[in-house]
């Protein structure tokens, strides 16, 4: 296909990158986005999920409930959308007298019409057409089961005997012909048994998670949803850390004679937290240890260091075991800013009985809490003493379900959570509204600015900008967030720029390069890649081909020629070239460049098309760009010979 056509199909991917990119908070409510799904990869018929208990027809055959591990009932239609349901538990149905039993401990089902057929659950799945006195098993596959572990439940449709499905440890499966071949309906029931965020995306790793120890999953084994990812979570290498933090609670539990359920070490800091609710602190690497008097909080589900200085930390506090009205007036978030010599109660006005999860940011104050009630926000002075503040909710449209974790990225931008059942989300951390940043726009990192770039105003909406004697075009302000573009024209080694925003005036500066390359990612790191010839996004599952055209849209190239002025669109047909020679690495390898221009049709970003190498290796690989010796963020890219 030619020029033009990959021009038109591109306009959806850069709508997208915008709306993602580009437009966060509005106020204190968080525009969420989702990251992943809720599903996993463990090798099976289809994606798993979490554990399922229970799974039973409506009266009519045409509804499927389930209710999970973790205690909430769904129902659906198709198979593929799921709601909450309140329908009342059914009783377990009562056993059919069977000759024999296919395996110790099985539980039998028989269909209404059909009595000489039955079926059977236990280790693996089984059926008889002869009242049980001969079984055939329908799951087993070289000694294990096809569908991963322990059938918990098996629903008969009512009015179609071969259509029958199974709950187990990894969630749904569904045989429409009797048990001769299954499927997985996992996909859309939220029933993700996320734990903890264990990495933020950044670079070509994606995020990883930690499950919930109930599940039956490897432990230790970190779920990893990578960039360009479409299909499931991944197992992924154990980490380091991971390992570590296990084995200092293991430990810390022999040596301070309590059951240690969260620890957080930075330099010579190390503290830990009980299940009894008691917290202790050392500054010598854990040699002698500083106690806190026990209290009647619950157990300390997560405690978060200062990166900055590790005698500020935070420590929240899990479901109390006393009655919940009881509960209210006790602490369930402290803070110290003296290595634990003392703990502040900063619970406030902050409702509900647990808090799972506790993250902050330094330089603002913000404190952001997890919560079976949401996700709220407080601000304060982290390093003093003063006055618990009082906490707002920032939940926005997240599901309403229990915050197992949050998050924030290393510049304090944006901010991630886990929910038990519905996975992970992201968006523009809500405390910008109160101190905005400007940051490149292609990755909402901190980085310098260039002649031509792109940057975003986080936490503000923007109305006029200037640069000295320079306008600056803003070209989007909703809601908490602008994107600008620098004037071609600027020089010198830093920038000012004067803005007159809704909520009043800012002078904010940053570094000057002439070159300060990025590539446009989205919030779980995915880099936004086109195939050449016809402009399909390129993902895991849309591979780049061997021999083939890849565009990579970025920004901060710097000038062009000829010249182009600010905050004009770039013509669709001649579009101007970088005036510096690009250079871009495929696994630390020179691949070729054959055109770097600004994106026709968009202001301030640029196109950069490689040509793929003609022999590479199957699976993902490392892209970024250089030059004038300034090297963009890295990437992930998946190739196919």
């Amino acid at each position: 296909m030619g020029r033009k056509a990959t021009v038109v199909s591109r306009n959806a991917i850069l709508i997208a990158l915008l709306a993602t990119n580009m437009l966060p908070a509005r106020g204190l409510r968080p525009d969420w986005r989702s990251i992943g799904n809720t599903v996993l990869d463990l090798n099976l018929p289809a994606p798993a999920s979490g554990g399922v208990e229970r799974v039973w027809f409506g009266e009519n055959g045409v509804r499927l409930y389930v209710r999970t591990a973790a205690g909430r009932q769904f129902v659906t239609e198709d198979l593929k959308r799921w709601t909450q349901s309140s329908q009342p538990l059914p009783p377990t149905p009562e056993p059919p007298t069977v000759i024999r039993l296919p395996e110790p401990g099985a539980q039998v089902r028989q269909i209404r019409y059909a009595r000489a057929r039955l079926y059977a659950f236990g280790r693996h799945v089984w059926r008889s057409d002869d009242e049980g006195a001969t079984w055939r098993n329908l799951t087993a596959y070289h000694g294990v089961s096809l569908l991963g572990g322990p059938i918990r439940d098996l629903a008969i449709s009512p009015f179609n005997a071969p259509e029958i499905v199974v709950a187990g440890d990894y969630g749904l499966w569904r045989s429409s012909d009797g048990g001769e071949s299954w499927g997985g309906i996992n996909t859309g029931l939220p029933n993700l048994p996320v734990h903890r965020i264990l990495r933020l995306p950044k670079g070509v790793d994606g995020m990883v998670i930690e499950l919930a120890e109930s599940d039956t999953t490897a432990a230790l084994t970190p779920f990893e949803w990578a960039p360009g990812e479409k299909i499931a979570w991944r197992p992924t290498v154990a980490s380091d850390t991971l390992a570590r933090e296990h084995a200092q609670k293991s430990a810390y539990s022999a040596l301070l004679g309590a059951r240690i359920t969260a620890v957080a070490s930075a330099r010579e800091f190390v503290y830990a937290g009980a299940a009894d609710g008691r917290l202790w602190s050392s500054s010598d690497q854990g040699r002698t240890w500083f106690p806190r008097r026990e209290r009647s909080e619950g157990p300390v589900e997560q405690i978060w260091i200062d990166p900055s200085d590790a005698r500020i930390a935070l420590a929240a506090f899990g479901p109390p075991t006393m009655a919940r009205s009881t509960a209210q007036s006790t602490a369930r978030i402290v803070k110290t800013f003296n290595a634990g010599v003392f703990w502040d109660d900063i619970t406030a006005n902050l409702p509900g009985a647990a808090v799972y999860s506790i993250t902050a940011d330094r330089a603002s104050g913000a404190i952001y809490a997890g919560t079976g009630d949401g996700v709220f926000m407080t601000r304060t002075d982290l390093g003093a003493l003063g006055p618990a503040t009082q906490w707002t909710e920032v939940s926005g449209k997240l599901p309403d379900a229990l915050v197992r974790d949050v998050r924030l990225d290393a510049s304090g931008n944006q901010i991630y959570v886990a929910i038990e059942g519905y996975g992970l989300f992201a968006a523009p951390a809500p405390h910008r509204a109160f101190e905005p940043r400007l940051v490149n726009a292609a990755d909402l990192t901190v980085r310098a600015a260039a002649p031509g770039g792109l940057i975003s105003m986080i936490g503000a909406q923007i109305q006029s900008a200037r640069a000295g004697g320079l306008a600056v075009p803003v070209l989007d302000a909703s809601g908490g967030a602008t994107q600008m573009q620098i004037p071609f024209e600027v020089t010198g080694a830093s920038i000012t720029l004067a803005m007159q925003g809704t909520g009043g005036r800012y002078t904010l500066g940053l570094p000057l390069q002439k070159i300060s390359p990025a590539i446009f990612v989205d919030p779980d790191g995915t880099p936004f890649l086109l195939d050449g010839e016809n402009g399909l996004a390129l993902s895991a599952t849309t591979p780049a081909r061997s021999g083939a055209a890849l565009q990579i849209l970025a920004a901060g190239l710097g000038k062009v020629e000829p010249e182009w002025p600010t905050g004009l669109p770039a013509p669709l047909e001649n579009s101007p070239a970088v005036a510096v020679p690009v250079q871009a690495f495929l696994d630390g390898s020179p691949v070729e460049v054959t055109r770097a221009i600004l994106a026709p049709g968009y202001v301030g970003m640029y196109l950069v098309e490689i040509r793929v190498p003609a022999i590479v290796n199957s699976g993902p690989a490392e892209l970024y760009l250089e030059a004038e010796g300034q090297q963009s963020n890295r990437v992930r890219v998946y190739l196919e010979p």
